[in-house]
């Protein structure tokens, strides 16, 4: 192996460990938490925590043998199913993260009514769209037998080794990346302008009472009128970060993966297999961010994980205690005898 091979496979391992403990975090929160299963988005969250673990446990480790083997890993039969899977799993992802987005657009720029048109139901019907949707092109895929080992990805996914059936897989691949990947990005960019909008309003009608009451408290210490002016600073740059933060890593880690498929479709481009398994890996980091992005940072996440921490040592030290009294306890019982 090259030394370029050698850390590519690096990053896959990497990228597959912390996706499993990142995921595994999420899912002990929403387990513990009866508070986030409550909560609709966590339906959400929860279908785009199972894809990821799934990616992490089945398409990564092939990658993985794909890279220090340099050839298919596995037999065809389990190289198709892995190519299936990854592919639904990699829609599935994309229209989580649209429905995330739809959530956060309804709550914020319809709060009143965000209860009566985001229930449990609806959630439900919303992300038994996104199986439906994520499963329909690996089934036609895999019926046009389109899915298997492709080398400049080191890894099973769409690929069609028939010349004959260039001009179908050409459509079929347009489509599919149009209806995912595209899709997923214009929802996002619509419904996330649109919370910064409703954030920016908001911004600015709190800056107005804000200065307002600073002009009217004349004695006010300089200290404190600064951190005033510094918390509407913040405030304004808050919900850019958060959005900017959805939007790129969307885009960072998926689309280098998207465009390279689509030129690889044309003959005249020639793609570096080092490039087709870097891009293949942006995607794979999708799965590491969206934990931190959508969930671990958050509040109500942090604290969860704080409970289940303080849980765990405060369960241990009486565990210790109690070992640590058996002795004392059978020299007292010895005593007494």
């Amino acid at each position: 192996m090259s030394i370029w091979e050698l850390l590519l496979a690096f990053l896959v391992v990497l990228l597959m460990l912390v996706a499993l403990l990142a995921n595994v975090l999420v899912l002990m929160c929403f387990l513990y938490s009866a508070d986030i299963r409550k909560q609709v988005p966590g339906l959400f969250i929860l279908n785009l925590t199972f894809c990821n673990l799934l990616m992490a446990v089945s398409s990564m480790p092939l990658t993985l043998a794909g890279i220090i083997y340099k050839s298919q890993p596995a037999g065809d039969q389990v190289c198709h199913a892995v190519g299936f899977l990854e592919t639904f799993l990699t829609t599935n992802s994309m229209l989580s993260m649209a429905a995330l987005s739809i959530d956060r657009w309804i709550a914020v720029v319809f709060p009143l009514s965000y209860h009566s048109k985001m229930r449990y139901r609806d959630a439900a019907l919303i992300l038994s769209y996104t199986w439906l949707h994520s499963a329909s092109f690996p089934i036609v895929a895999a019926s046009l037998s389109w899915v298997g080992f492709h080398h400049l990805y080191a890894s099973c996914t769409l690929y069609n080794k028939r010349p004959e059936d260039r001009t179908q897989f050409v459509i079929f691949t347009g489509v599919f990346h149009a209806l995912s990947f595209l899709l997923s990005l214009v929802v996002l960019c619509f419904t996330y302008l649109k919370v910064l909008k409703v954030a920016r309003f908001h911004c600015k009608r709190i800056d107005v009472i804000t200065m307002q009451t600073l002009v009217l408290l004349v004695d006010i210490h300089p200290s404190v009128r600064e951190r005033c002016l510094e918390e509407q600073r913040r405030r304004r740059q808050r919900a850019t970060k958060k959005i900017s933060t959805f939007i790129g890593t969307f885009i960072l880690c998926f689309a280098p993966y998207v465009i390279t498929r689509l030129v690889e479709l044309s003959s005249v481009v020639h793609i570096n297999s080092h490039w087709g398994i870097i891009s293949k890996c942006l995607a794979y980091s999708k799965a590491v961010s969206d934990p931190f992005v959508y969930s671990l940072l958050r509040h109500q996440y942090k604290k969860t994980w704080k409970d289940i921490i303080n849980k765990i040592l405060k369960r241990s030290s009486i565990n210790s205690s109690a070992l640590a009294g058996e002795p004392h306890n059978r020299n007292l019982a010895q005593l007494n005898e």
